[in-house]
């Protein structure tokens, strides 16, 4: 639906829909191990400022409480992870 979202909020990366889902997608990257796992960087404190973005995404474009779900892509090197269902909801 949706690619590079961007508000004062925050950015979401990939707005998408999986069935009755709306799905908000996180994607990391890291070339090598040397900072860590990919899927490490989306800590509490970026999973705050997707959901504040993924609010504000919804209460931009009138939707009215959908089922929605938080994916990560994590990306090493050659490996792809897709975490679905990442992580809830954070206020």
């Amino acid at each position: 639906m949706e690619k590079n979202f961007r508000c004062k909020s925050g950015e979401i990366d990939l707005i998408a829909r999986d069935g009755k889902y709306l799905v908000f997608v996180e994607v990391k990257y890291r070339s090598s191990g040397g900072n860590g796992v990919a899927a490490a960087a989306v800590d509490i404190h970026k999973q705050k400022r997707i959901s504040r973005a993924a609010s504000f995404f919804l209460i931009r474009y009138g939707y009215q409480e959908p089922p929605c779900r938080f994916d990560v892509v994590a990306i090493d090197g050659q490996q792809i992870q897709w975490i679905r269902n990442a992580f809830d909801y954070c206020k």
